[in-house]
């Protein structure tokens, strides 16, 4: 009983209709980046499939990212219910996916400059999202607690 009054208290700060659109636009920007990660991975399962050369690096960068972006959505769908702990990560994996992949990618030969490209495409996603909730609004939804 008491964990059900603490979450709806938790969540009557998430009432007003500005908090309710930032993370709508933060659940799109999130399903964005999933999408796009799944295009990634889709491109290098074709890309095997007909023969092209492909590396382990491939597989599990992209897979490894389409996994990040299912785990910062559901993440982000507990924030937007109330809880401080998921929102508290959303904002550090909104931070640090986009440095990691743009920061990697960069690396001399690593990847073909297309799965770069694609890639990228997926870090702008994450990082249009980081910068939602790590702004002042949903910030003062999640007070630190004392």
């Amino acid at each position: 009983m008491e964990t059900t009054h603490r979450t709806a208290a938790e969540a009557a700060h998430l009432a007003p209709p500005r908090t309710r659109r930032a993370f709508g636009k933060t659940k799109i920007l999130v399903a964005a980046y999933g999408a796009l990660s799944a295009a990634v991975l889709i491109t290098v399962v074709a890309l095997a499939v007909t023969g092209h050369t492909v590396t382990s690096f491939m597989w599990g960068r992209s897979a490894g990212v389409l996994a990040s972006a299912a785990v910062t959505y559901w993440l982000t769908v507990l924030a937007s219910r109330g809880a401080r702990w998921a929102y508290l990560r959303v904002r550090i994996v909104s931070i640090i996916m986009p440095l990691a992949i743009i920061g990697v990618d960069m690396i001399p030969g690593i990847c073909p400059a297309w799965f770069a490209v694609m890639q990228a495409a997926c870090a702008l996603a994450i990082a249009g999202a980081a910068f939602i909730v790590n702004g002042s609004g949903l910030r003062a939804a999640f007070p630190r607690s004392r």
